[in-house]
Protein backbone atom coordinates (compact mmCIF):
# COMPACT_ATOMS: atom_id res chain seq x y z
CA UNK A 1 0.00 0.00 0.00
CA UNK A 2 1.21 3.80 -0.76
CA UNK A 3 0.53 6.61 0.90
CA UNK A 4 1.48 9.93 0.43
CA UNK A 5 2.20 12.72 2.98
CA UNK A 6 3.04 16.32 1.79
CA UNK A 7 4.74 19.18 3.98
CA UNK A 8 4.45 22.80 2.84
CA UNK A 9 6.84 25.49 2.96
CA UNK A 10 5.37 28.70 4.79
CA UNK A 11 7.04 31.18 2.42
CA UNK A 12 7.31 29.68 -0.94
CA UNK A 13 4.96 27.92 -3.40
CA UNK A 14 6.90 24.55 -2.57
CA UNK A 15 6.79 21.30 -0.62
CA UNK A 16 8.00 18.04 0.47
CA UNK A 17 5.80 14.67 -0.26
CA UNK A 18 7.35 11.87 1.87
CA UNK A 19 5.98 8.86 -0.07
CA UNK A 20 5.95 5.51 1.94
CA UNK A 21 5.78 1.98 0.77
CA UNK A 22 5.89 -0.50 -0.87
CA UNK A 23 6.48 -2.07 3.19
CA UNK A 24 9.44 0.17 4.87
CA UNK A 25 10.52 2.04 2.02
CA UNK A 26 10.06 5.99 1.82
CA UNK A 27 10.81 8.33 -0.86
CA UNK A 28 11.13 11.85 -0.84
CA UNK A 29 9.69 14.13 -4.00
CA UNK A 30 10.23 18.32 -4.26
CA UNK A 31 6.86 19.89 -5.78
CA UNK A 32 6.57 23.24 -7.08
CA UNK A 33 3.43 23.66 -6.20
CA UNK A 34 2.60 26.75 -8.66
CA UNK A 35 3.65 24.36 -11.86
CA UNK A 36 3.08 21.23 -10.40
CA UNK A 37 6.79 20.16 -11.03
CA UNK A 38 7.96 17.07 -9.47
CA UNK A 39 11.90 16.18 -8.07
CA UNK A 40 12.20 12.99 -7.39
CA UNK A 41 14.72 12.25 -4.36
CA UNK A 42 16.01 10.21 -1.67
CA UNK A 43 14.69 6.06 -0.74
CA UNK A 44 14.93 5.58 2.66
CA UNK A 45 14.34 1.82 3.91
CA UNK A 46 13.11 1.87 7.57
CA UNK A 47 10.41 4.53 9.04
CA UNK A 48 10.32 8.15 8.43
CA UNK A 49 7.48 9.89 11.22
CA UNK A 50 6.29 12.34 9.10
CA UNK A 51 4.02 13.93 11.38
CA UNK A 52 7.17 14.69 12.61
CA UNK A 53 9.12 16.54 9.88
CA UNK A 54 8.99 20.13 8.82
CA UNK A 55 10.22 22.34 6.11
CA UNK A 56 12.30 25.34 6.63
CA UNK A 57 10.12 28.60 5.12
CA UNK A 58 11.43 29.06 2.34
CA UNK A 59 11.35 25.29 1.66
CA UNK A 60 15.26 24.28 0.88
CA UNK A 61 15.97 22.62 4.12
CA UNK A 62 14.09 19.37 5.85
CA UNK A 63 13.91 17.98 9.75
CA UNK A 64 13.03 15.13 10.12
CA UNK A 65 12.61 11.82 12.26
CA UNK A 66 14.04 7.99 10.99
CA UNK A 67 13.94 4.68 12.78
CA UNK A 68 16.50 2.20 11.19
CA UNK A 69 16.80 -1.13 13.00
CA UNK A 70 20.06 -1.44 11.56
CA UNK A 71 22.04 1.12 13.07
CA UNK A 72 21.10 0.19 16.50
CA UNK A 73 24.97 -0.55 17.25
CA UNK A 74 25.84 2.63 15.52
CA UNK A 75 26.56 6.25 17.03
CA UNK A 76 23.10 6.89 15.11
CA UNK A 77 21.48 4.39 17.61
CA UNK A 78 18.33 2.84 15.81
CA UNK A 79 16.83 6.37 15.56
CA UNK A 80 17.89 9.91 14.87
CA UNK A 81 16.90 13.62 14.48
CA UNK A 82 18.41 15.24 11.39
CA UNK A 83 18.33 18.33 9.09
CA UNK A 84 19.01 17.61 5.42
CA UNK A 85 18.35 19.50 2.16
CA UNK A 86 15.57 18.44 0.00
CA UNK A 87 14.74 16.22 -1.51
CA UNK A 88 17.42 14.24 -0.24
CA UNK A 89 18.27 12.59 3.53
CA UNK A 90 21.94 13.44 3.28
CA UNK A 91 22.19 14.82 7.10
CA UNK A 92 23.96 17.89 7.50
CA UNK A 93 23.54 17.94 11.23
CA UNK A 94 22.14 13.81 12.90
CA UNK A 95 21.13 13.94 16.71
CA UNK A 96 20.98 10.13 18.04
CA UNK A 97 18.13 10.04 19.87
CA UNK A 98 17.87 5.54 21.02
CA UNK A 99 14.18 5.85 21.12
CA UNK A 100 11.25 7.32 19.44
CA UNK A 101 9.58 9.17 21.52
CA UNK A 102 9.68 12.93 20.62
CA UNK A 103 11.78 13.25 17.24
CA UNK A 104 11.54 15.88 14.04
CA UNK A 105 10.80 19.38 15.05
CA UNK A 106 9.62 22.95 14.05
CA UNK A 107 11.12 25.63 11.64
CA UNK A 108 10.40 29.25 12.61
CA UNK A 109 12.84 30.96 10.52
CA UNK A 110 15.10 29.61 7.60
CA UNK A 111 17.78 28.56 9.72
CA UNK A 112 16.11 28.75 13.54
CA UNK A 113 15.20 25.54 14.70
CA UNK A 114 12.70 24.35 17.43
CA UNK A 115 13.29 20.01 18.32
CA UNK A 116 11.16 17.73 19.66
CA UNK A 117 12.02 16.16 22.92
CA UNK A 118 16.06 16.34 21.71
CA UNK A 119 18.05 16.55 24.64
CA UNK A 120 21.74 15.30 23.39
CA UNK A 121 24.40 17.28 21.86
CA UNK A 122 24.72 16.29 17.84
CA UNK A 123 27.10 13.81 16.92
CA UNK A 124 30.48 15.77 16.31
CA UNK A 125 31.34 14.71 12.59
CA UNK A 126 27.79 17.17 12.37
CA UNK A 127 28.54 20.42 13.62
CA UNK A 128 26.16 22.85 14.19
CA UNK A 129 27.46 25.52 12.61
CA UNK A 130 24.39 27.37 10.23
CA UNK A 131 21.75 27.09 12.16
CA UNK A 132 20.59 27.98 15.46
CA UNK A 133 18.11 26.46 18.01
CA UNK A 134 15.59 27.90 19.85
CA UNK A 135 12.90 26.91 22.41
CA UNK A 136 9.45 26.99 20.70
CA UNK A 137 6.22 25.04 19.97
CA UNK A 138 6.98 21.66 17.86
CA UNK A 139 3.68 20.77 16.65
CA UNK A 140 2.73 17.35 14.53
CA UNK A 141 1.53 17.73 11.06
CA UNK A 142 -2.05 16.35 10.75
CA UNK A 143 -4.73 16.15 8.11
CA UNK A 144 -6.92 18.21 7.90
CA UNK A 145 -9.97 15.67 7.38
CA UNK A 146 -12.08 17.28 4.44
CA UNK A 147 -11.97 14.79 2.62
CA UNK A 148 -13.27 11.55 4.40
CA UNK A 149 -12.11 8.53 2.00
CA UNK A 150 -8.19 10.30 1.86
CA UNK A 151 -5.28 9.08 3.28
CA UNK A 152 -4.16 12.67 3.87
CA UNK A 153 -5.78 16.58 3.04
CA UNK A 154 -4.35 19.55 3.68
CA UNK A 155 -4.49 22.97 1.92
CA UNK A 156 -1.85 24.41 -0.43
CA UNK A 157 -0.37 28.26 -0.81
CA UNK A 158 -3.63 29.03 -2.63
CA UNK A 159 -6.02 27.69 -0.09
CA UNK A 160 -6.91 24.95 -2.64
CA UNK A 161 -8.26 22.02 -1.13
CA UNK A 162 -5.57 18.85 -1.88
CA UNK A 163 -5.73 15.40 -0.87
CA UNK A 164 -3.70 11.77 -1.64
CA UNK A 165 -5.96 8.38 -1.57
CA UNK A 166 -3.34 5.62 -2.46
CA UNK A 167 -0.19 7.03 -3.98
CA UNK A 168 -2.23 9.49 -5.85
CA UNK A 169 -2.66 13.42 -5.29
CA UNK A 170 -5.23 15.61 -6.41
CA UNK A 171 -6.25 19.26 -6.44
CA UNK A 172 -10.09 20.28 -5.46
CA UNK A 173 -11.41 23.75 -6.95
CA UNK A 174 -15.21 24.25 -6.41
CA UNK A 175 -16.62 20.65 -6.68
CA UNK A 176 -14.31 19.52 -9.34
CA UNK A 177 -11.31 17.21 -8.20
CA UNK A 178 -8.28 16.97 -10.90
CA UNK A 179 -4.97 14.55 -10.41
CA UNK A 180 -1.60 16.42 -9.83
CA UNK A 181 0.24 13.28 -9.73
CA UNK A 182 0.32 9.69 -9.81
CA UNK A 183 3.21 7.90 -7.55
CA UNK A 184 1.78 4.59 -7.55
CA UNK A 185 3.93 2.73 -10.06
CA UNK A 186 7.68 3.80 -8.56
CA UNK A 187 9.81 0.90 -7.03
CA UNK A 188 12.25 1.50 -4.99
CA UNK A 189 15.16 2.96 -6.63
CA UNK A 190 18.11 4.24 -4.28
CA UNK A 191 20.95 6.48 -5.38
CA UNK A 192 23.69 8.72 -3.53
CA UNK A 193 22.96 12.20 -2.89
CA UNK A 194 24.23 14.61 -5.03
CA UNK A 195 27.22 16.53 -3.75
CA UNK A 196 25.34 19.46 -3.29
CA UNK A 197 23.04 18.04 -1.14
CA UNK A 198 25.81 17.29 1.03
CA UNK A 199 27.00 21.01 1.31
CA UNK A 200 27.47 22.57 4.85
CA UNK A 201 24.82 25.59 5.80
Amino acid sequence: MVQLFPIFARDEETAVIIRRGPSRWHHLVQWDTRRDRFLHGAWFKGRIYEEKCDLSPDGKLLVYFVLKGSHSQTKFTHAWTAVSRVPYLKALILWPQGTTYGGGGRFFENRSLALRGVTDPPLDEFPLAGLQIVKGPTPVHESIKEVPEADWCGRDHRNHLVFTVGGQLFRRQKTEDTMIADFTALRPDPMPAPEWAGRPL
